[in-house]
């Protein structure tokens, strides 16, 4: 099997390894450089799973020859905190229990730091629109757009209060439904 070197600029740093020349980005970044937040989803390019930014734009990794990205800046989600510190999409995703499993969430962080780059302002349509490419198996999206307009508002400076949580609804049975 043909392998050539790869030289990336990955979370600002210069990185190198060898590897197949049918290997995809994501294969690269996860076996050739060890940076395992970006996951193995599709394949295919239709779950955003394996989304990372490349000159800030969200890239699915899973479509991308590394040879491509030769000379461009990527970013992982392991950049995204700052040693011990979340970055604030991090700690709203953490606050407002937005990860299930947390498989797809660092394609939606990405993706939504994207997002909130480009415009610190997004309303929920343009959230919504902007990671409508990222899936999600384990729960809705609601807490995903308040994590992201949570973060966006702490960006912006400002300090909103925690979204106020849906009151459970009792049915007639008094089984509660959420």
């Amino acid at each position: 099997m043909r392998k050539e070197r790869i030289r990336l600029t990955v979370n600002g740093e210069q990185r190198e390894c060898l590897a197949p020349v049918h290997h995809t980005l994501l294969e690269v970044l996860r076996e050739g450089l060890g940076l395992m937040g970006t996951k193995h989803g599709c394949e295919l390019g239709e779950c955003g799973t394996c989304t990372v930014l490349i000159d800030g734009r969200p890239i699915l990794s899973c479509l991308s020859l590394p040879v491509e990205c030769e000379g461009r800046e990527i970013r992982t989600v392991e950049a995204m905190a700052e040693g011990a510190t979340l970055h604030p999409l991090q700690q709203a995703f953490a606050d407002l229990g937005a990860a299930q499993c947390g498989y797809c969430t660092p394609g939606f962080l990405l993706t939504a730091e994207a997002l909130l780059r480009q415009k610190p302002d997004a309303k929920r349509a343009e959230i919504a629109e902007a990671l409508a490419g990222n899936l999600c198996r384990c729960t809705g999206y609601l807490k995903i757009f308040e994590a992201v307009e949570l973060a966006a508002a702490r960006l912006r400076g400002e300090d909103p209060p925690l979204p106020v949580a849906l009151e459970t609804v009792t049915d007639e049975t008094g089984a509660g439904r959420g």
